[in-house]
């Protein structure tokens, strides 16, 4: 007599252990967004980590895992060496030596109407403001303007991993003597004859300073008023972030 064949019954849905695995990979990726939601959130590295897993379920694809690189992370810097972070480290570098030689320049007595400070992503900027430094149409560092040069070097002296660009700037006022044919003429031998000085008198390493004469082709106020001219009449001391100047390098090299 033939055996009757027992049945088979075969359970519907995916097999008992894949529940639990897919909740241990979701757990996983909880965590993981979780320990990212701590640093500063950024929707393209987010699609990055994303991107990272594979398939609607959660589950990665064998032998697939996050990498650092997937996500822009520089173990050396011990951050994200995205273009966005390393604005922000430099933001914040930047930042912090304004507020230095702002505290700097307050505790010595410079006010605001002698020389200002701001910053940008780019640099820290000093600005001198109209007749502090020359007078009309002269490229000699005035005397009574040497005490406020000192103080001010004093301060960027320690600054050692910081290049510094001294530019000369002038209003649209026509320069001529045999001197200075022009205004870009005047600007430029200003700009040095403030280099030159950090130079020779107060020690300053030539490799770290740039001097550059813009005329009166770089305004921040209308030349149209005395008061956008004497705005525009300046000289500015410009310091550069280590952090951009070491990157630049480092790809140079």
């Amino acid at each position: 007599m033939a055996r009757k064949r027992k049945k088979i019954e075969v359970k519907k849905g995916s097999p008992a252990w894949m529940n639990t695995y897919g909740d241990m990979v979701t757990l996983l990726l909880c965590f993981f967004v979780l320990l990212f939601s701590f640093s500063s959130v950024d929707a393209q590295k987010f699609k990055a980590i994303m991107n990272s897993f594979k398939g609607s379920s959660g589950v990665l694809i064998g032998g697939e895992t996050v990498v650092t690189s997937d996500i822009g992370f520089d173990s050396k810097t011990k951050g994200f060496a995205d273009g966005e972070t390393f604005e922000t480290d430099v933001t914040r570098e930047l930042q912090g030596l304004a507020m230095d030689l702002n505290d700097y320049l307050e505790e010595e007595g410079i006010s605001e109407l002698q020389v200002s400070i701001d910053y940008n992503e780019s640099f820290v900027r000093l600005s001198f403001l109209d007749g502090i430094l020359f007078d009309p149409g002269k490229a000699t560092i005035k005397e009574e303007a040497i005490q406020i040069l000192d103080i001010v070097g004093v301060k960027l002296l320690q600054f050692t991993n910081n290049k510094i660009k001294i530019e000369g700037h002038t209003d649209t006022v026509p320069m001529n003597s045999p001197q200075f044919p022009n205004n870009w003429y005047l600007s430029a031998a200003r700009a040095i004859t403030v280099a030159e000085y950090y130079i020779s008198e107060k020690g300053f390493d030539p490799k770290r300073l740039t001097a550059e004469g813009f005329g009166e082709y770089s305004p921040i106020d209308t030349n149209d008023t005395a008061e956008g001219r004497i705005k525009n009449r300046r000289i500015e001391i410009k310091i550069l972030s280590s952090i951009f100047n070491e990157k630049a390098n480092t790809n140079d090299g």
